[in-house]
């Protein structure tokens, strides 16, 4: 259809051109010279612009009415424009095609632009017959008498036109961010332009995404149109911003003002605040009275916060700010708030090895020492009692205000168990509980409220030797127990097992009286002496000297353990838990024995010799016995403790 339409267009051309040869024929005899009107001049590109209108009155050749047919078409065709490619000129749309759009620029021939130029993103053409606009010739060959333009490329001279002069003026021009590249930004500025990352603001950006998409007044530092290079700044406009509310804000600056500032910069020891061209820090220190972690928990960049200036040097041009300050401090009226003895609620902020740190207000914390948080258990960290975050109660233990310090309890919010349990169970109570622990010393035996008593290992058993509680018991075995003591002081409950019985010591002297005979196994051989065990948990000692009349060295050369042997029961010590044996003893025995019964079979003596040996017998059994007794008792004095 436009190839139609250009048919068209070509006949009519040529239609017009006949009439005007038969008009120049039919007027050659007149000699009738008139002035044409002026046409625009022929445009030569220098620099991609176009040159200034000439006059056609004065290039066009002078019509005197001799001129042949020749003459005539050629001047004809000379008052047609001429072009060059790269020109920029203005065009007029005749049609509208598929793939084209015919556009009339004041050549014999229109010029053709393709139709994409005009599509949008939606895919819409936008133009119509009669649009008025700049096109760029892009290619022109007058023997083909073709004409190829662009509207696109019209606009980009345009815009190289326009970028020169803001350059020039030392001016600005507005684009939008499209998206991040290496090393900075693309703008459109009409053109794609380079925004280095170092030039987008006065301090570096740490999410660059946040200026895509957004507008922006830039400087033009630099631009090469050969290579199709544009490089903007923003950052020199907010310099020049920043340095004219410098001043202003300097000359405004004093201790103790109130200022508002914005929020730039955040780091872990405070937050830097712009003034107005003049930045201050706001140390951590200053910014609540109360606890503050980070202060990225409280701004974010951007914000706007009051601010009071603490202090200001005007040489260096530092600025140290407070926020805290703008309120009054708690702790001048912690005392009236918080007195000893009164009760309190408060959020754990913080927990330490030693204690929880509560927050009754802003600005102002307790500390709840591991000691003051249980009267019965032993707590080793303030987590087994509370968490962060978590509201608890407590009772004010002591408060000074000068040192900021507040001490808290939380066991004084509840009755102390050790007040009553000596009224619950007084001494000689059996009791009955489960072991929660076993150790080497003893036995922990849960009683109620937390509250554990102690079977020592020396109480356990009257009679059995244990080495380790764990080889009777085990842990959550059921057992009875004597209460034996109760320090409420030192906040000690202590038990007994074996009191539960009869001590077998206090009858022992009943069963194993002085001088009796008995037999028992050997449970043990030392360097001075031997364990014979006469019952299960009661033995008794034949100490070195006591195993025979002979010197005897070790009692290891003459006995082994499991043996039994005989002794003599030579003493008992109830208190002490001993019991004296003898073997040498016993022995002795059997020969005074044998003297009294040798000295009651003698027949009445014959003679002086049989009344002299029936009386030496008599003496030596008495000093026997005397030297018995005697011995006994020095050995009982000096022998040492086994």
């Amino acid at each position: 259809m436009n190839n139609i339409a250009e048919e068209n267009e070509n006949q009519k051309m040529n239609t017009e051109t006949l009439e005007k040869k038969d008009d120049l024929v039919s007027e050659e005899e007149q000699a009738v010279t008139e002035p044409e009107e002026e046409q625009d001049a022929p445009m030569s590109e220098e620099e991609d612009a176009p040159m200034p209108e000439e006059d056609e009155s004065a290039s066009m050749p002078e019509i005197t009415g001799d001129e042949t047919m020749e003459e005539l078409l050629d001047i004809y065709e000379s008052s047609l424009k001429k072009f060059e490619e790269g020109q920029v000129v203005t065009g007029t749309v005749i049609s509208v095609g598929r793939d084209t759009v015919l556009v009339d620029v004041g050549y014999k021939s229109e010029g053709q632009i393709s139709i994409h130029e005009f599509i949008d993103e939606e895919g819409n053409v936008n133009v119509n017959v009669n649009d008025e606009f700049e096109v760029m010739i892009e290619v022109w060959d007058e023997e083909e008498e073709t004409v190829l333009l662009s509207h696109e490329k019209a606009k980009k001279v345009k815009i190289w036109d326009a970028i020169k002069d803001i350059y020039d003026d030392d001016g600005t021009i507005e684009g939008v961010i499209t998206s991040r590249v290496k090393g900075g930004f693309s703008v459109d500025i009409g053109l794609l332009a380079f925004l280095p990352g170092s030039q987008a603001d006065l301090r570096p950006i740490r999410n660059m995404d946040e200026m895509v998409n957004q507008t922006y007044t830039f400087k033009i530092l630099k631009y090469n149109k050969k290579r199709n290079n544009i490089v903007l700044s923003r950052r020199v406009l907010l310099e020049a911003v920043r340095d004219e509310l410098r001043s202003t804000t300097l000359e405004a600056i004093e201790d103790g003002k109130v200022m508002e500032g914005i929020v730039k910069n955040i780091t872990e020891y405070g937050v830097f605040v712009d003034l107005g061209g003049v930045d201050g820090l706001l140390h951590i220190t200053d910014i609540s009275w109360g606890r503050v972690k980070h202060p990225s928990e409280l701004f974010t960049i951007g914000d706007k916060i009051n601010v009071k200036i603490l202090s200001f040097d005007l040489e260096k041009e530092r600025v140290s700010l407070g926020m805290k300050q703008l309120t009054p401090d708690p702790w001048t009226t912690a005392v009236d708030k918080f007195p000893v003895g009164s009760k309190i609620s408060g959020k754990v902020v913080s927990l330490t090895d030693y204690g929880a740190f509560i927050e009754l207000e802003e600005g102002v914390e307790g500390l709840i020492h591991v000691s003051e948080m249980s009267w019965t258990r032993k707590i080793r960290h303030p987590s087994q009692m509370v968490t962060v975050g978590e509201i608890v109660e407590a009772v004010v233990l002591d408060l000074k205000p000068d040192n900021r310090r507040i001490s808290l309890g939380i066991k004084q919010t509840v009755d102390n168990p050790w007040e009553v349990i000596s009224q619950k169970y007084p001494v000689g109570t059996i009791i009955e509980g489960k072991i929660k622990n076993i150790t080497e010393f003893g036995l922990f035996i849960g009683i109620d409220d937390d509250i554990d008593g102690l079977v020592h290992i020396s109480d356990i058993s009257w009679t059995k030797r244990i080495k380790h509680p764990s080889e009777i018991y085990k842990k959550n075995d059921t057992i009875q127990a004597v209460v034996l003591d109760i320090d409420k002081s030192n906040e000690r409950f202590s038990l007994g097992i074996k009191q539960t019985q009869a001590d077998p010591w206090e009858s022992v002297g009943e069963r194993y009286k002085v001088g009796k005979e008995i037999s028992g196994v050997i449970t043990n051989l030392t360097d001075f002496g031997v364990f014979v065990e006469l019952e299960e948990g009661i033995e008794g000692l034949v100490h070195v000297s006591e195993i025979s009349k002979e010197n005897v060295k070790s009692p290891k050369e003459h006995y082994q353990i499991g043996e039994t042997i005989t002794a003599k029961v030579m003493n008992i010590n109830s208190d002490e838990r001993r019991i004296g044996l003898s073997i040498k003893r016993l022995k002795e025995d059997d020969d005074d024995k044998y003297l009294e019964d040798l000295a009651k079979n003698l027949k009445p003596a014959t003679s002086s010799f049989g009344e002299m040996l029936r009386s030496n017998i008599q003496e030596q059994i008495e000093a026997n016995k005397i030297q018995e007794a005697q011995k006994q008792d020095s050995e009982e004095t000096d022998k040492p403790e086994e």
